[in-house]
């Protein structure tokens, strides 16, 4: 999936490298959230699904990074970002977004509660290439 960021607003680019870092992707998801005036259900959606996706790119992935802005298309506005890292991918796709399953000591609904809470969901990944995912909560 393309982004479509708002013209002229670059997105600014987050580590995520260390548990720290997590607090700082939740935090600027919020002022974006928040500018975009998302109504409050829908910020906690945004920041909720950031929350996981950055906690995944942490654990599974080694660390990498987050690109997040505004994005607009056909007069919305909304959040946007991807969420990248050069950890060993995902061997398979369908198990990882199955409710409940989970490669680690968590509930298992990272990928498929991220999946649910915006309405833009795009997931990248190959074996041993990473892992792209990209999410878009836009405003009603």
């Amino acid at each position: 999936m393309t982004v479509p960021w708002t013209a002229g607003e670059e997105p600014q680019v987050h580590p995520v490298d260390r548990s720290s870092d997590l607090v700082h992707v939740r935090q600027a998801i919020r002022a974006l959230a928040q500018r975009c005036g998302l109504s409050l259900v829908d910020q906690t959606k945004i920041i909720t699904a950031a929350s996981e996706l950055a906690r995944n790119t942490l654990t599974y992935g080694g660390g990498g990074v987050v690109r997040a802005g505004t994005a607009s298309r056909a007069g919305r506005q909304g959040v946007a970002a991807v969420f990248a890292d050069q950890g060993p991918g995902i061997p398979d796709v369908g198990q990882a977004m199955t409710d409940g399953w989970t490669s680690g000591g968590g509930l298992g609904l990272g990928l498929s509660g991220a999946r649910r809470l915006v309405d833009d969901f795009d997931l990248r990944t190959a074996p041993g290439e990473g892992t792209t995912v990209t999410i878009v909560k836009w405003a009603r």
